[in-house]
């Protein structure tokens, strides 16, 4: 496959991350992450080392940012392939209506899929 397509995968990939959180959509937040995935970083000083279960349980524990009118956007900075592995980065603005993240997302291809495999993220 050409990398024009992989790109398109990738960014439907991580769009439906994107609209999963804002709408709080689990399941389609859960389509995107990998079984073995990791999510680790910093929300403000707390250190914070999980699965992205603990995400996605977090995301359906409150009412949705789109429900709220949150001024959310999330925006792909780069991406990176390199063979079945990518690289993207994502900034977010309003999350939770005023969270600013940036996040390192690591992804797979596996059985022709592309999923995430890790997230690293920040506070700002």
């Amino acid at each position: 496959m050409n990398n024009h397509v992989e790109t398109l995968q990738i960014k439907q990939v991580m769009q439906n991350y994107m609209d999963g959180s804002y709408q709080a959509d689990i399941e389609k937040l859960k389509s995107v992450f990998h079984p073995n995935a990791v999510m680790n970083g910093y929300l403000g000083p707390e250190c914070v080392l999980a699965t992205p279960a603990a995400f996605v349980e977090d995301i359906a524990s409150a009412p949705s940012m789109a429900s709220k009118g949150d001024a959310y956007q999330a925006e792909i900075e780069s991406i990176r392939i390199e063979g079945g592995v990518a690289s993207v980065v994502v900034s977010e603005t309003g999350f939770r209506s005023s969270a600013t993240l940036v996040d390192f997302f690591h992804l797979i291809k596996t059985d022709g899929e592309w999923k995430i495999i890790s997230k690293l993220f920040t506070t700002l």
